[in-house]
């Protein structure tokens, strides 16, 4: 049986929009990983897990105090206005056009999500403790959220 980790409840992504935890991967470092509703096509996929970095720069999408932009269907990068769709993380407007966001595996089980990736070990729920990492982005946007 594959391991995995309990991270919250589908409920709360979808109330709250988005939910970061932090995890480690198998070369040690930190790696936050949002999650955020989806509204696919197929009715037992209700969250989608995605790296937490845009992938034009090493932005994050998800920021404390904030949460991520989720905007019809898409998360908004803060500093670019990319939309990463929320369901397959393509990216086809602005600098990060053509990209896709690195996903993570979860499973929903009874309304619940787990973390299910076997490259990842959860650490704790909301941001890495990387002091060096860039809070929030230095915007040349003009979007306001």
């Amino acid at each position: 049986m594959d391991m995995r980790y309990r991270l919250t409840s589908v409920d709360t992504v979808l109330d709250e929009e988005s939910w970061l935890f932090t995890a480690r991967d198998g070369r040690g470092e930190d790696v936050e990983v949002v999650l955020v509703p989806c509204d696919g096509e197929r009715d037992d996929v209700l969250v989608e897990a995605w790296r937490n970095r845009c992938t034009h720069e090493a932005q994050r999408l998800y920021r404390e105090g904030v949460g991520a932009v989720v905007r019809d269907g898409g998360i908004v990068c803060p500093k670019h206005g990319s939309i990463f769709d929320s369901c397959s993380g393509h990216c086809e407007n602005g600098p990060a056009a053509g990209s896709t966001l690195p996903s993570v595996e979860i499973t929903i089980e009874d309304r619940q999500v787990y973390l299910t990736d076997d490259e990842l070990t959860y650490l704790h729920e909301g941001p890495s403790d990387d002091e060096d990492d860039e809070d929030g982005p230095s915007s040349t946007s003009h979007l306001r959220f």
